[in-house]
């Protein structure tokens, strides 16, 4: 994929240009700052926007080529695509929205095993405006793989849920796009989606592609600090030899720290901790949700 396109973000008019290779069945997140185009990117795969110069091809068909003059409609782009904001069909039923979506009568096994994948077989005949917000973006997940798409572009989803929300629509994102077998781009800027959901992620800067790789070589450093007091949210643990490593987000930062089966016995993914450095060795507690230090760190160095 290579688009090119002039564009104003928030700090200003700049060229939207960017080459980028994604491989089938991978979910890639889009991350970066408020205008750095991430939003743009998936609008220019989806055929919502026109790129001024560039190529688009998905498994060997072009989508849009300036030089060939080929630019295909979305409707032919076989993308499914969900918004923040649901765009959900407020006089239809959860139903009618998936079979309108197939624009002709709908598949009833496929709805029926989307329906009850998404737990929401007891809410097929009710309105949107009847539905949580959690319901509502479940509909529009699987609305938009009725017709099996090639791509799904999910633009932040998730980010008018509340944080036990998110969770459970993040373990959905997971399923869906193992079991229907998606290549899956995820514009989100939560750190801690990125490190649970992605195979890799796109970091955008000002239009161009800044890293791109596993989130964890993207993001996490290296470093020592030999001073440091940290609370945050607990995104990852992971089995590591006779260890745990548990990832810890905090604010704009993630940690990881050693810890031993007795320090991970009562933590779980969600779980808000405390990470402290006694003697240069990591200590983490595990702390209420109301902690005073919420997000905030005291420390000399980047993680551990």
């Amino acid at each position: 994929m290579d688009v090119r396109k002039k564009l104003s973000g928030a700090c200003g008019p700049f060229t939207f240009d960017v080459c980028v290779r994604v491989e089938e069945e991978r979910l890639v997140a889009v991350f970066g700052e408020s205008g750095s185009g991430k939003t743009t990117l998936l609008r220019l795969l989806s055929g919502l926007t026109r790129p001024d110069e560039g190529r688009i091809e998905v498994n060997g068909a072009v989508w849009f080529d300036s030089s060939a003059k080929i630019n295909l409609p979305t409707q032919q782009r076989e993308i499914g695509f969900v918004f923040q904001d649901y765009s959900l069909f407020p006089h239809m039923t959860v139903k009618e929205n998936l079979d309108y979506a197939f624009h002709k009568n709908g598949n009833e096994a496929l709805i029926a095993e989307l329906l009850n994948f998404a737990e929401l077989d007891g809410l097929a005949h009710r309105k949107p405006h009847t539905l949580s917000g959690g319901q509502q973006q479940r509909v529009a997940l699987i609305r938009a793989i009725v017709r099996h798409p090639k791509i799904l572009l999910l633009d932040e989803p998730l980010s008018s849920l509340d944080s036990r929300m998110r969770l459970r629509l993040q373990n959905l994102i997971l399923k869906i796009a193992r079991r229907f077998r998606l290549t899956t781009l995820l514009v989100t800027h939560e750190m801690a989606e990125v490190l649970k959901l992605s195979d890799e992620v796109l970091v955008l800067d000002h239009g161009k592609v800044a890293r791109q790789g596993e989130a964890r070589d993207v993001f996490l450093q290296k470093k020592m600090s030999g001073k440091f007091r940290c609370a945050g949210d607990v995104i990852g643990i992971e089995k590591a030899d006779i260890v745990h490593i548990v990832f810890v987000r905090a604010g704009s930062q993630v940690v990881r720290v050693i810890a031993s089966d007795d320090e991970v016995a009562e933590i779980s993914v969600g779980d808000r901790v405390l990470v402290a450095s006694k003697a240069f060795n990591p200590v983490l507690s595990k702390i209420g949700r109301d902690y005073a230090a919420f997000g905030t760190c005291d420390t000399t160095g980047e993680n551990f």
